[in-house]
């Protein structure tokens, strides 16, 4: 297994730089959804409405690993497959695919 990054022409950036403003208002939001949750649990709010909120937490959570899970395979996979091919060296790739389906996985269990 080649632990190397592969070496890409944009390799200091990764693959959500380009959305990484969109993911920080995201995940803001997703913290103020939290907070709320706490506060309702705080003011004894009724458990279907706090369960209510947790599972739209969920959703929003989801949406960025779904992102990210594209953004990885659009960027760093595709970078490694260049680098595979210009090297001759498979490892990048298969490294690369290797460790978006175990993110994947974790994702799905």
């Amino acid at each position: 297994m080649n632990t190397t990054p592969a070496p890409a022409a944009d390799a200091q950036h990764h693959g959500y730089h380009a959305d990484k403003d969109a993911l920080a208002r995201r995940l803001k939001r997703i913290e103020g959804q939290v907070r709320g949750v706490a506060k309702m649990i705080d003011e004894d709010k009724y458990c279907i409405d706090i369960l209510t909120q947790v599972s739209a937490i969920n959703a929003a959570l989801h949406k960025v690993s779904v992102q990210l899970v594209e953004d990885h395979i659009g960027h760093c996979v595709v970078d490694a497959a260049k680098t595979s091919m210009e090297t001759g060296d498979e490892s990048y790739v298969n490294d690369k695919v290797t460790e978006a389906s175990a993110a994947i996985a974790r994702l799905v269990r």
